[in-house]
């Protein structure tokens, strides 16, 4: 155990929890690496899903794989598993991938946090809350069916290491996965659930400024402002490590 491991287990209130850990946009269960150590040195259960067609699921990537196919991902995990009281975290799209699940298996989560991430509303898509200039960018992908990467200085990554590790398992993405609206059934659940907005502030992507605007008086959510990148799993784990184990 590192002594940051050890550090974050110390302070961890009591209880067992289990976390859920969704990814964003064109990264897989890998890009939580850094911050699992410390969730289980802590004593908690953790799970991190990689979406179909992304991560070392990149060889079953197709154009027709939507937003639909991923928040079954996540919904089949919950119950493959048998998980409950979970707390479900989503980066940056993995909001739409957790506000789905959240409409359709609230009875099994605990709480929600939204790390720099899409809080949508019924019958918007991902692309519908883009900053204009990143959604030309996303848009390129109607012809082809897939999404290239934005560049990595975009999500903040800069590190020679961290670039190092992240710009090989950086893949393409079905572009359907953002242009699908989410369609909510079940009256907002997501919204009557413990809630937590953490929004990555240096540098801002421009994506997520009208959720942190919305949302940082809302009496409904805890809300974070943290001062780095938007891979902020990846450039400042041991932050995002403390935070989810408050937000549990």
């Amino acid at each position: 155990m590192t002594r940051a491991s050890s550090n974050l287990a110390a302070q961890t209130p009591g209880g067992r929890r289990t976390y859920v850990l969704v990814h964003g946009a064109w990264h897989g269960g890998w890009c939580w690496a850094r911050v699992t150590p410390g969730l289980r040195a802590a004593g908690h259960e953790v799970h991190t899903v990689t979406l179909t067609g992304l991560g070392e699921r990149a060889h079953l990537s197709r154009p027709n794989i939507n937003l639909d196919t991923h928040i079954q991902d996540v919904l089949m995990l919950l119950e493959m598993e048998g998980l409950r009281d979970v707390t479900l975290v989503g980066h940056s799209y993995g909001g739409m991938v957790i506000t789905g699940t959240a409409d359709r298996a609230a009875s099994r989560l605990r709480s929600l946090v939204y790390l720099d991430a899409f809080v949508p509303e019924n019958g918007k898509a991902m692309v519908d809350y883009m900053a204009p200039e990143r959604r030309a960018l996303i848009e390129s992908g109607m012809e082809t069916g897939m999404m290239e990467p934005v560049p990595l200085n975009v999500l903040g990554v800069i590190d020679p290491n961290d670039l190092a590790w992240v710009a090989p398992r950086i893949v393409k993405q079905p572009f359907k996965t953002a242009s699908q609206p989410i369609r909510l059934h079940n009256n907002n659940a997501h919204l009557r659930l413990p809630r937590t907005y953490v929004y990555c502030t240096n540098p801002p992507t421009g994506s997520f400024d009208g959720f942190a605007a919305k949302i940082r008086n809302d009496p409904g959510w805890k809300f974070i402002e943290l001062k780095t990148g938007h891979d902020a799993m990846i450039i400042a784990p041991e932050e995002v490590t403390r935070i989810l184990l408050e937000a549990a």
